[in-house]
């Protein structure tokens, strides 16, 4: 990777960047201040750890500071790193960076439990999650909380997740069976961490800092980092994730009235996070854009550099060629794909269910990460438009069933919702202050017209394997398996283009083709 110049910036007025000049010490041992850098939703952004590790090391190496590194989670999953190597190029570029402490987002569980078990002691430090347990255990997966020591004082690290993960990603969390083998404490979440934080203090931790990936939007299971401050005493500051919200500072008052900040970088390193601990015991936060860190780390440049030789091998075969741009967002940058349909989900469900050569094709908005820009077409930007180990499945359900997950999983309109049905072969409208759908057709490939949907009819769905593993609020969990394939989502979406499109993308999918009616009513 090509070194960044280092400008004019010294090492001293980096720290000027990561503290305020009166916290810059007299004694270089007993009066340091303690910088904490964090990050969080990376989604597999690896190039900007070298900018992480290289601010680090910058800062320790004046010495005019204590420094650490924390992760507030979903760092495996959202792009090729972590897809073609189910995160295991993420694991080789983090181990470098020197983290503290690190915890669990909700995309830690995509590659299912086993996985995501044996890639996180490889990143060599503590894993930190105080909700984590398997039933039956009294101990949680991973340990609560860990205490690190910055000369003279110590500080505890506190990790918690976002119970959303057991409907995100059930398939973590249950057998096939539907047995439910982990879970997330839903109902206790506020208590463990307050048992954490209490145990941390009695163990002489001068101060405690929650990471936390719960987000600042009110989930469907769960809750909010402002809510779980306001539940809880003793933490001094959280560290937060999930709702991808850039916060350099936010305060809410804890169960004794006592002000407590919170901060959040955003997603893809557009931020560093930085906590600043003064001499005094002053804490402050804020980010630090990353374009604006002139630093690299010579050895996570080179685990980089490494991660993208192996990607370019697989993803740099051309596809297919676009005249237009296939998306997953709106203007502002909002996840349309989430609450309305768009060109990219009509392509890729006409994709499965021609592939798997069923009437209906449906998939999840959730299961899109990135859009695909016009022009040529890799197998690195598929990848990256799906980047999830998402297997082609054959099923069949009623009517009834296809009406009811329709309902179910437009609910939430016109907020996001990850379930949220992108359909081929199908058609619906959604009146969302009403939270009911109507008009619900279905192709005939006979005769060309649109046949309302039976209640008591049976039709065949191509999807991926997400509907048998928790998909679709489990709408559709019970429902004959027709066929399973060993093959990719994105595989077919690729192959799609390249042989039955002739690797040109049609004109018909400039535009999304009217298959989801969104009403105000």
């Amino acid at each position: 990777m090509k070194r960044t110049g280092y400008f004019l910036l010294t090492v001293l007025s980096l720290l000027l960047i990561a503290c305020e000049r009166e916290d810059i010490p007299t004694n270089p041992e007993s009066g340091k201040s303690i910088v904490i850098l964090s990050d969080n939703d990376v989604h597999c952004a690896i190039d900007g750890y070298t900018r992480l590790a290289g601010l680090h090391d910058a800062i320790e190496a004046s010495d005019t500071a204590w420094v650490a590194t924390v992760s507030c989670g979903d760092y495996l999953q959202g792009g090729n790193a972590g897809a073609l190597s189910r995160g295991q190029y993420i694991v080789d570029v983090m181990k470098e960076v020197g983290y503290d402490a690190v915890t669990l987002g909700n995309h830690e569980f995509d590659y299912g439990m086993d996985r995501m078990q044996e890639l996180m002691p490889q990143i060599g430090v503590p894993i930190v999650c105080a909700n984590l347990y398997k039933n039956g255990s009294s101990e949680p997966c991973f340990a609560s909380y860990t205490i690190k020591e910055y000369g003279d004082r110590s500080v505890a690290f506190v990790g918690v997740t976002t119970p959303e993960s057991m409907i995100g990603e059930s398939y973590s969390f249950y057998d096939n069976d539907g047995k439910q083998i982990y879970d997330l404490r839903t109902d206790y979440v506020c208590n463990l961490v307050q048992i954490a934080v209490n145990q941390a203090r009695s163990l002489g931790a001068d101060y405690v800092i929650v990471l936390s990936h719960l987000g600042e939007e009110q989930p469907a299971l769960g809750l909010t980092s402002h809510q779980l401050i306001a539940s809880t005493r003793g933490i001094d500051a959280l560290l937060d994730g999930h709702s991808h919200s850039v916060i350099p500072h936010d305060e809410v008052a804890n169960l004794d009235g006592k002000m407590i900040p919170i901060s959040q970088t955003g997603t893809q390193f557009a931020n560093v996070g930085k906590l600043v601990i003064s001499a005094s015991g002053r804490i402050t936060t804020s980010l630090v854009p990353i374009e604006d860190i002139p630093y690299e780390s010579a050895s996570v440049s080179a685990a980089i550099d490494k991660v993208h030789q192996g990607l370019d091998q697989v993803t740099a075969r051309k596809v297919a060629h676009s005249d237009f741009d296939l998306i997953m967002r709106d203007a502002d940058g909002n996840r349309l794909i989430r609450r309305g349909e768009t060109n990219l989900a009509d392509l890729l469900t006409d994709a499965v269910r021609y592939v798997m050569d069923a009437q209906i094709g449906l998939f999840n908005g959730g299961g899109f990460r990135n859009g695909i820009s016009a022009g040529t077409i890799t197998y690195g930007d598929i990848a990256n438009a799906q980047p999830f180990d998402d297997h082609l499945a054959k099923f069949e359900a009623t009517g009834a069933d296809i009406l009811s997950m329709l309902k179910r999983c437009t609910s939430s309109l016109p907020s996001e919702e990850g379930q949220f049905p992108q359909v081929s072969g199908l058609r619906y409208t959604i009146h969302q202050q009403s939270d009911t759908v109507s008009d619900v057709a279905v192709f005939d490939e006979g005769s060309g017209d649109w046949i309302p949907l039976d209640p008591a009819g049976r039709y065949t769905i191509a999807s991926s394997d997400y509907y048998a593993r928790g998909g679709f609020y489990d709408t559709l969990k019970g429902s004959k398996q027709l066929a399973y394939s060993t093959g990719l989502v994105r595989d077919a979406l690729a192959d799609y283009m390249e042989k039955n499109l002739g690797g040109v993308i049609p004109a018909i999918y400039a535009q999304p083709q009217g298959r989801i009616t969104v009403l105000d009513d």
